[in-house]
């Protein structure tokens, strides 16, 4: 066995308390348990799992923000087919009836505000719980064990096997 190359590194009071506490466990030799430490930090272990983890968040942060995007998206269509719907639908006022007509309007202005401030405060969202019932995902209809078995390949079987060896 090749002599090993000894070092005298100076550590933090931190560091070697635990070092000593660890290294009087029965078969672990401090000089094993910083090799050990040097061997990981040089092998990038400690990165590749931290990024890992920030992949696995960047991951739900993307998922969120695609869901955000589509609730959105839909968001505004309804709106454009309300506002669409709405021009096409109501006629024009005539000249004599136009102050009473923004009199009405500014009442019920006030009443939808009125309402918009309760959905607001803890509510119902009317609009998002359509789009729930509408728009739903296979996590609703499937268990998350359901769904990583769907992308794992189906077994073959024997008679399979058999046949592709005789042929």
């Amino acid at each position: 066995m090749a002599k090993k190359p000894r070092i005298h590194p100076y550590i933090t009071q931190d560091n070697y308390v635990r070092l000593r506490a660890l290294g009087k466990c029965p078969g672990r030799y401090e000089s094993e348990i910083v090799d050990q430490a040097l061997a990981a930090y040089f092998s990038n272990e400690v990165d590749d799992k931290r990024d890992a983890a920030i992949i696995r968040r960047l991951d739900r942060m993307t998922r969120q923000s695609e869901l955000l995007k589509r609730n959105q998206i839909i968001s505004s269509e309804a709106f454009a087919l309300f506002v669409r719907y709405f021009l096409t639908v109501i006629p024009a006022v005539p000249d004599q009836e136009k102050e009473l007509a923004r009199s009405q309007g500014a009442s019920r202005f006030e009443s939808y505000l009125e309402s918009l401030q309760s959905i607001l405060d803890g509510g119902e969202r009317v609009l998002f719980n359509a789009l729930e019932d509408i728009v739903v995902d296979e996590s609703v209809c499937f268990t998350p064990e359901e769904l990583m078995r769907m992308h794992i390949p189906k077994p073959e079987k024997k008679s399979q096997k058999a046949e592709a060896t005789n042929v």
